[in-house]
């Protein structure tokens, strides 16, 4: 068996939410490398403009397209819209709302923000994606999770909590899905250097580098290349007997 016929993605589309940066932007170069027509999203119009241009200089087949996802219905418009471009076979979620706030200190509208875009369009997406999916007897969903999932901590209160009920999402709906060849898992990183984190890289370099030395095995942050190979094979053939896992990677938190 060749290798580009259990993970080469030829033919197929992939639509990869908050693709403008950081890990969902690896994710969407990675998947056009593997020959997969891509759809970046960003929250304004010409926000992943950049990326759409280097995956086009590299010979990939690349379209745009805009929403911000902490709308009432937003999730659902960017499938149909997507939808009208290509059929998706690959949906990567991979936007997400953090704010960071313990418990007593997490206000309403901050909940409410991240429960919005965190599980509210994951929701509507997969509303709008699995039937077409299953009707087509071919789909790959890849949530992009966090360790927080299954190891939260308290700064990140409404987050982690987000994140764990996103995989629940993906867990039940991945039992109803197996029988038509519709496969969603959760690619969980630990800690990875984006920015997200810049502030406090920037802020206090040695904090930053004394932190992450302790953090895990690896004693470093994990970079958003990192997670590709492992988005690669969960869009592809080559989990073709694996459905409502989370692959964590960690370097071993």
């Amino acid at each position: 068996m060749q290798l580009e016929s259990v993970f080469g993605l030829k033919g197929r589309t992939a639509l990869v939410t908050g693709s403008s940066r950081g890990i969902g932007a690896a994710i969407a170069q990675g998947l056009a490398g593997a020959g997969a027509r891509v759809i970046l999203h960003g929250v304004k119009p010409g926000a992943a403009e950049a990326m759409q241009r280097q995956i086009a200089a590299s010979g990939g087949a690349v379209h745009e397209l805009a929403g911000d996802l902490s709308e009432p219905g937003a999730g659902r418009d960017l499938v149909e819209r997507a939808e009208a471009i290509a059929p998706i076979d690959i949906l990567v979620i991979n936007a997400s709302a953090q704010i960071n706030a313990v418990l007593s200190e997490l206000t309403s509208e901050d909940l409410a923000f991240q429960l919005a875009v965190n599980l509210g369009s994951t929701v509507e997406m997969l509303q709008a994606v699995l039937p077409r999916m299953a009707a087509r007897k071919w789909g790959r969903v890849v949530s992009i999770g966090s360790v927080n999932q299954v190891r939260p901590k308290g700064i990140v209160t409404a987050y982690a909590a987000t994140k764990a009920a996103q995989h629940n999402l993906i867990q039940s709906q991945a039992r109803d899905y197996a029988r038509d060849n519709v496969l969603l898992n959760t690619l969980a990183p630990g800690l990875i250097d984006t920015d997200r984190n810049a502030h406090r890289r920037d802020e206090d370099p040695e904090g930053w580098e004394n932190y992450v030395r302790t953090l895990n095995w690896m004693g470093r942050a994990g970079q958003a290349e990192e997670l590709v190979g492992a988005a690669i094979f969960l869009s592809s053939q080559a989990c073709s007997f694996m459905t409502g896992e989370s692959i964590l990677l960690t370097g071993g938190y």
